[in-house]
């Protein structure tokens, strides 16, 4: 069953290739996806471009199982030597945008659900391939997650060669304003707001929390922007800077906010958003066990993915190579998808959730 379902993946890879579905903008590759999974029987929910297939046989005493991964992609960059909308075989490879970020674990997650959906497991399976994921949009997972009933776990598809990503960094963009008096640059007079905000940024490029994260280290925390003053004569009574948050399952967002901002009082941060937050399962659930029995190393990830707007716990793995994605020539190796498909099988096949 493998073999079959292996090649019709494959081909669902082609048509998502050659079908453009840049985030916000993936309302003919979800047709194509929907297409797919209702000639294999199944009954397709659209929640605009989010592509949702319910359990089959749902039993309210199992718990439910997801399977995710997102249609959309990045826009193309330059370099491309091939068309990034034409699926090109070559050498055992498949060339096109969203080839390995994140067509073959869509099309991998499919076939494995197709195949599992076919058994009497115990759990619910259910099926989420979601949109505007490379630019977490509100009209992506987030407007789903309220319409899909209970989820007891996750496995989110994602290129990292299979490996279980146990950890996943979550993001804030705060956006910060240090005060000081204005006067003239040539008196002693005023507060110059960038001296203090040279304290502040200091003190944030050094600053460390008690708990760290076993799989992801400590919190990272950047100042990427500054800006202040109207003209060179005048001390500036404000300066204003950004400042790149990358935090780990040892806080949450909000108690990571707190944190920063009890360790630069003379700063006024304000978050962009706290809603792509960190995440992180132990080393002893029964999928990860499974998967380090299969020689796949647990790991923790620095990169965002719709694991960040989900309010269960979940495991990121999927076919690929992270360094491939959003480059010139993106590609998956044709093997690594069947691969994909026999592990996804394997380890979800008869897992005990409860």
């Amino acid at each position: 069953m493998i073999d079959e379902i292996y090649y019709k993946a494959v081909d669902l890879l082609k048509k998502m290739i050659s079908t453009p579905s840049v985030s916000r903008d993936e309302s003919e590759v979800a047709d194509a996806v929907t297409a797919f999974l209702e000639n294999e029987g199944f009954e397709v929910t659209r929640f605009g471009n989010n592509v949702y297939v319910a359990p089959q046989r749902y039993d309210a005493a199992r718990p439910t199982l997801l399977l995710n991964s997102h249609i959309d992609t990045v826009r193309a960059v330059e370099g491309w030597e091939r068309d990034p909308f034409t699926a090109v075989e070559e050498d055992g490879r498949l060339y096109g945008l969203g080839s390995n970020d994140a067509g073959a674990s869509v099309v991998s997650l499919a076939a494995a659900f197709v195949i599992l959906s076919s058994r009497e497991e115990p759990y619910n399976l259910a099926l989420l391939l979601s949109c505007e994921e490379e630019v977490s949009g509100k009209g992506g997972i987030s407007s789903v997650v309220d319409k899909i009933g209970k989820i007891d776990f996750a496995v989110v598809g994602e290129p990292t060669g299979m490996r279980p990503a146990i950890a996943e960094k979550g993001l804030m963009v705060l956006d910060g304003e240090v005060y000081g008096e204005a006067g003239h640059a040539a008196r002693n007079e005023g507060v110059n707001a960038i001296y203090e905000a040279i304290e502040v940024i200091d003190k944030l490029r050094s600053l460390r929390f008690e708990k760290e994260s076993e799989m992801l280290g400590p919190v990272k925390i950047s100042v990427t922007q500054i800006d202040a003053g109207t003209q060179h004569n005048v001390v500036p009574d404000l300066c204003t800077i950004v400042v790149d948050v990358r935090t780990t399952d040892a806080y949450t967002n909000a108690e990571t906010l707190e944190l920063i901002r009890r360790a630069v009082p003379k700063c006024k941060l304000t978050p962009r958003s706290t809603r792509l937050n960190p995440s992180g399962v132990s080393k002893n659930h029964p999928l990860v066990e499974r998967a380090a029995m299969l020689g796949l190393t647990p790991y923790g990830s620095p990169t965002l993915s719709d694991q960040a707007l989900m309010p269960w716990p979940s495991v990121k793995m999927g076919p690929g190579d992270s360094a491939r994605s959003h480059t010139a020539d993106e590609y998956i190796e044709l093997d690594e998808i069947r691969q994909a498909i026999e592990y996804y099988v394997t380890m979800l096949d008869g897992l005990k959730l409860a």
